[in-house]
């Protein structure tokens, strides 16, 4: 994340649920299981990198650093580069530090970015399904049980008019990339765990999707 709660996104979010037009029940008890084997015991970290796609700048924002989620309701987001930055969620509120500027902190209410954080990430981790289908529909789609997409759209007519989709891509029992399209047409893009790595020097919408699909 840059800064403030419109650059958190963070990793990840299941549910066992299906969207109406998800047709299958093949389909449903493969998602079930996928949302069984993505489960971690807190502390759960991973490293990130991410490049966010903004309308007002001509390049990307490209961070790095690590994703957290310390149990319950707790998350944490430290980037290390290019400036040391600690953001973290904790009983309905944000917290942000950044070096040479005053901790910030405000409530959950006014960042949506962030609550589809909190319930996406603590959904796939924690394993609470029901949490997820509450706040989300969605779309699974995959070539066989070693490769996946999932694609989330909140269920809050307010909240599409902030993020319109959500989609994470993954192998096995690990997500490896979260893509966050927010309605006025930014992109966020997060590389997770080891292909944090190989997120390009000046990374494009195109060559990201490719990775993500393909890493």
């Amino acid at each position: 994340m840059i800064s403030g709660s419109k650059t958190w996104l963070l990793l990840c979010g299941l549910t066992l649920s299906l969207c109406a037009n998800a047709s299958a029940p093949e389909e449903a008890a493969t998602a079930r299981a996928l949302v069984a084997s993505l489960g971690r015991p807190a502390p759960a970290r991973t490293p990130f990198a991410e490049a966010r796609f903004m309308k007002m700048l001509d390049q990307p924002l490209v961070v790095s650093g690590e994703l957290s989620w310390l149990g319950g309701d707790r998350l944490e987001r430290r980037v290390e580069h290019p400036n040391r930055e600690v953001s973290t969620i904790a009983d309905g509120e944000v917290s942000q530090e950044r070096e040479g500027r005053e901790p910030r902190r405000f409530s959950l209410k006014r960042a949506p970015q962030l609550q589809i954080l909190l319930d996406s990430f603590v959904a796939m981790l924690g394993g609470d399904a029901t949490r997820l289908e509450q706040a989300f529909t969605i779309q699974y789609s995959g070539d066989d049980a070693r490769r996946w997409t999932l694609a989330l759209t909140p269920r809050d007519p307010k909240l599409v008019r902030t993020v319109s989709r959500i989609e994470i891509d993954g192998a096995g029992n690990e997500p490896h990339c979260m893509r966050m399209q927010e309605a006025d047409g930014d992109l966020a893009v997060d590389l997770l765990g080891p292909l944090a790595a190989k997120m390009p020097a000046t990374p494009t919408r195109d060559a990201l999707a490719a990775l993500c699909r393909g890493g």
